[in-house]
């Protein structure tokens, strides 16, 4: 199992970072108070990450499964302005994930080949460019900043305007923009990407208001390559009883997609690399519970979980009250 990083408050609330390794062990990198700032001194020293974290020694040990347990265990990464922390993702990028689109867009479009059918073609043909060269681009959305991240044991929360609250399993990048700009992934991390897709199967042109809902990471965040294949596992229970359970696959062997081409398709905008913002990006699934027929209630419980992350995803579903807005002119 390779490095992993993870946040971690003590007994006074005050945020550690942890590094874990192979034998799941885990303990504190001195001198160091948020991932964010070990990651801008990596880049700073021109160094990695396992280089920089040799380099500040091996601190108190630290009871993983115990801090999950306590809820001591945040995000594995944030900004310290959230608004300098981008969410956004792709879609339609694993072998698969065209099926459950397809369907939700299929009354709307008759017998004509949907949109997201082409899209996903588009990306089985053109999606995996030889080095050097740029493939196809594929779908993408914003979903908000920093401020829509939950951690790990945290409920998502639905706005009392959502016609559905559905998990997507799915392993998520970090990024840092560098001082001259530059792009640098930090890892991986599992995530739960949370859409509605009531609103957005009533039309594709919505897709990108069921889009902008939190969103939730895991609790560590995987330091250098991705496994080629990763197979995890979606849960949903309902007071106590499972109502949900499927396996999900990530990784380049069941992307439609290779990663570097997602990524050259989101840094390609110069806004994007803004130095001292961070990146989150969704890498999409070929999993959700609603294809399945599976209708999430307020309480649900989603589970998810993927070697080589050892911890698991636990989020509750919430639904916030409403609160109607009104504009004031000045």
């Amino acid at each position: 199992m390779s490095l992993r990083l993870l946040q971690i408050k003590d007994a006074h609330d005050t945020i550690q970072v942890v590094a874990a390794g192979a034998d799941g062990a885990g303990h504190v990198v001195p001198g160091y108070f948020s991932t964010f700032d070990l990651a801008q001194a990596t880049v700073a020293r021109g160094s990695t990450l396992g280089e920089e974290i040799e380099r500040a020694g091996r601190g108190a040990e630290v009871d993983l499964d115990a801090a999950l347990a306590e809820g001591r265990v945040l995000l594995p990464i944030h900004h310290p302005d959230p608004a300098h922390f981008v969410v956004a993702g792709t879609g339609l990028t694993h072998l698969g994930s065209a099926d459950g689109r397809d369907k939700m867009h299929k009354a709307q479009a008759g017998e004509q080949v949907t949109d997201s059918m082409r899209m996903f073609r588009m990306g089985v043909e053109g999606g995996k460019p030889a080095p050097g060269q740029t493939g196809v681009q594929p779908e993408w959305f914003y979903k908000g900043d920093g401020s829509c991240l939950v951690g790990p044991g945290e409920a998502l929360t639905s706005p009392s305007f959502a016609e559905d609250g559905g998990e997507e399993p799915e392993l998520a990048g970090i990024y840092l923009i560098g001082p001259d700009g530059t792009p640098f992934r930090l890892g991986f991390c599992l995530s739960n990407e949370f859409s509605d897709h009531v609103t957005e199967r009533g039309n594709y042109l919505w897709l990108a208001h069921s889009k902008l809902r939190q969103a939730s990471l895991g609790p560590e965040l995987l330091i250098g390559d991705l496994p080629d294949y990763v197979e995890g596992t979606s849960r949903i229970r309902r007071n106590g009883e499972l109502v949900f359970d499927k396996p999900f696959l990530s990784g380049e062997a069941n992307m439609s997609h290779s990663i570097a081409n997602l990524e050259h398709h989101h840094f390609k905008y110069d806004l994007f690399r803004r130095p001292g913002d961070l990146h989150v990006h969704f890498f999409g699934t070929a999993t959700l519970s609603v294809t399945h027929g599976v209708k999430t209630e307020v309480g649900d419980r989603f589970e998810i979980e993927a070697a080589p992350f050892r911890l698991p995803l636990v989020n509750t579903l919430a639904q916030a009250g409403a609160s109607p807005v009104s504009v004031r002119t000045l």
